[in-house]
């Protein structure tokens, strides 16, 4: 969430920087601004008001002392108006704030200085890549195929028992799924993440603290007799673990990890690019979480985002690093990184992961702060996150980038993890 201080202070900055998002915040600000100046006059009205029944509270205990009992009744009188008067415009004053405090939260975070301008994914820019393509004959299969040929997931029988987007992991399949969660989780544990295991199930207060509300309400799961929501993601759950909480300086940063699965309705997706594993409803995900300082917040994005790159070269996976464009960029980010991986089978390249940092914007939201050395005053944390990594496309390049004749081979490091070297 944006600052109403800084939007009031400086308008035109903000509606030039989310132009950058292609988002027009020119109207929003406008009343923002005018809802902050009558929330300001009542709530001087009010103060003003108090300010008058603490000094008549006074007056009527000197009368009392002085035996003037009727004119202390006269005074108290007053005071009881006061109080009335009071009343009636904080009364005004609450839906005032409300309205103030959801438009402010309409408004998506200000983009980082670098983030290049665009309309949407053909406008991002590689910074970098590397692996090398594998070489493939012309019987090669995409992964739906694979999956099917060596009983590694059912398609069908998910859609048989839920609905489509929800595969069924079997035998070697499911094996190969539970080595990635726990090589990810174990690599995480090894750079300094402190693993949890959080709900899968958030309240509306978590929901909207991390940004996933209002912007993502349709995409998520909802259980309205509950008011419940099913997490898309476990940045969800893991960054709300400091909501309310006021840290000290030398605890950060605080990096934290957790497996979960992830639910995401994804609506209106059709054809060969969401086939398969390419876009599901429910699938498994290892995330990373950081909380800094804001001056060391992108020194601590770039070791994220090498931290995944070694992930995805510890897999042999052709791989390219993305910085977002302003128009692929997510409501909550100032800054991120996409990764996509080269899937042989379907000659295309699949996103596995996105490395963020929000900077102030969900701590802001989180009332997330801590205490800086030698301030009075208590500053937001930044807050980062990335996908360390989404399973399902990792599989889908692992199954399509391996395959030979005699099998589909494992990547080495997950061997002691899968028991078995070729499926």
């Amino acid at each position: 969430m944006l600052s109403v201080k800084k939007i009031i202070a400086n308008p035109d900055h903000f509606i030039n920087a989310l132009k950058i998002k292609n988002f027009d915040a020119s109207e929003i600000i406008t009343k923002i601004i005018a809802l902050d100046a009558k929330k300001r006059a009542l709530q001087k009205q009010i103060d003003d008001l108090k300010a008058d029944q603490n000094q008549i509270a006074k007056q009527i205990g000197i009368l009392f002392k002085e035996g003037q009992k009727d004119e202390a009744d006269r005074i108290r009188e007053k005071s009881t108006q006061l109080k009335e008067e009071i009343k009636n415009l904080e009364a005004d004053f609450t839906p005032i704030d409300t309205e103030l405090y959801n438009l402010t939260i309409e408004l998506p975070n200000l983009p980082h200085e670098s983030v290049p301008k665009g309309k949407g994914a053909d406008d991002n820019v590689e910074i970098k890549n590397g692996g090398e393509m594998p070489l493939l004959d012309a019987k090669k299969l995409a992964h739906w195929d694979l999956a099917k040929k060596h009983n590694l997931i059912d398609f069908e029988l998910g859609n048989k028992i839920t609905g489509a987007g929800f595969p069924v992991y079997v035998n070697k399949g499911a094996r190969l799924q539970r080595a990635l969660i726990s090589y990810f989780l174990d690599k995480a544990s090894q750079a300094g993440f402190t693993e949890y295991i959080p709900p899968l199930m958030v309240n509306h207060e978590t929901a909207l603290a991390t940004g996933q509300l209002p912007d993502k309400e349709g995409q998520m799961y909802y259980m309205e007799k509950d008011d419940f929501y099913m997490i898309p993601t476990a940045e969800v759950p893991l960054t709300n673990i400091y909501r309310d909480v006021i840290l000290e300086e030398d605890q950060l940063p605080i990096k934290l990890t957790g497996y979960t699965p992830c639910f995401r309705r994804e609506a209106g997706a059709h054809g060969k690019d969401v086939r398969g594993l390419n876009r599901i409803h429910q699938f498994d995900k290892v995330e990373i979480v950081c909380i800094s300082s804001p001056e060391k917040s992108y020194e601590m994005l770039d070791e994220m985002v090498a931290y995944v790159e070694n992930l995805v070269k510890s897999l042999n996976l052709p791989y390219r690093i993305l910085k977002l464009c302003g128009g692929d960029i997510s409501f909550t980010s100032a800054l991120t990184y996409d990764f996509e991986v080269y899937s042989a089978g379907q000659e295309r390249w699949l996103e596995v992961s996105s490395v963020s940092n929000f900077e102030t914007f969900q701590s802001n939201r989180l009332k997330l702060r801590y205490n800086v050395k030698g301030k009075k005053q208590k500053e937001l944390a930044h807050t980062l996150n990335g996908s360390a990594l989404a399973l399902p496309r990792i599989v889908a390049a692992i199954l399509e980038n391996n395959q030979t004749p005699e099998g589909i081979k494992v990547p080495e490091v997950l061997v002691p993890y899968t028991g078995f070297e070729i499926i």
